[in-house]
């Protein structure tokens, strides 16, 4: 019999949903150091047609962007399960070890997905948003921060965190930082801004 050529590759879950076995497949591209992949190749080691991975994603943009949400996933994820003690500030450095532990688990998958979110894409996507979310949890009501400026603190940090997390990590991703120091200077950058309200 003929091998049908829409069967997904060896270690792909076989009955995933699509879209899972479209991003595993760019997962497992990207651990061979082939973040370059053409859409062809991704249709191909997901084991679907060519048109696919564009209806569900859209572009190649669309598939980083959905894999940069998983990995701010598995940072809530693991977030939620360790339930880190203390104030806001304690939760924020908490958090942070988590999310660089996170992107250091897979480096050569991380750093594809980063430098592909560093380039324009027709549509931006939802990676600031959902990062921003990541820190609001870990701020939870913001006890220890500056009473007179708590609520401006909820309002603001979650977004600059964020975009300061990005920072170090677009250093991280060009080589410029090593991996034992993308977490001490996401938490260093990280507590500047959450003292400048009292935290």
């Amino acid at each position: 019999m003929t091998q049908n050529k829409c069967n997904p590759p060896t270690g792909l879950q076989r009955g995933a949903p699509v879209r899972t076995r479209i991003l595993d497949a760019a997962e497992h591209l990207m651990r061979q150091g082939k973040a370059d992949f053409s859409m062809r190749d991704l249709a191909s080691e997901a084991g679907v047609s060519f048109a696919t991975p564009f209806n569900h994603f859209g572009s190649k943009a669309g598939i980083m962007q959905a894999l940069s949400g998983r990995r701010i996933d598995a940072m809530e994820a693991r977030y939620r399960a360790a339930s880190p003690p203390g104030d806001a500030a304690a939760r924020v450095g908490a958090a942070v070890d988590i999310a660089a532990a996170v992107m250091l688990e897979e480096p050569l998958v991380s750093r594809g997905v980063m430098g592909w979110l560093g380039t324009p894409a027709p549509d931006p996507g939802l990676v600031a948003a959902r990062s921003a979310a990541l820190w609001a949890l870990a701020l939870d009501d913001g006890d220890g921060l500056n009473a007179a400026r708590r609520s401006e603190a909820l309002t603001e940090l979650p977004q600059q965190l964020a975009f300061a997390f990005r920072g170090v990590l677009s250093f991280w991703t060009a080589g410029e930082l090593a991996d034992a120091a993308l977490a001490p200077q996401a938490r260093a950058l990280a507590m500047t801004l959450l003292g400048s309200y009292g935290g």
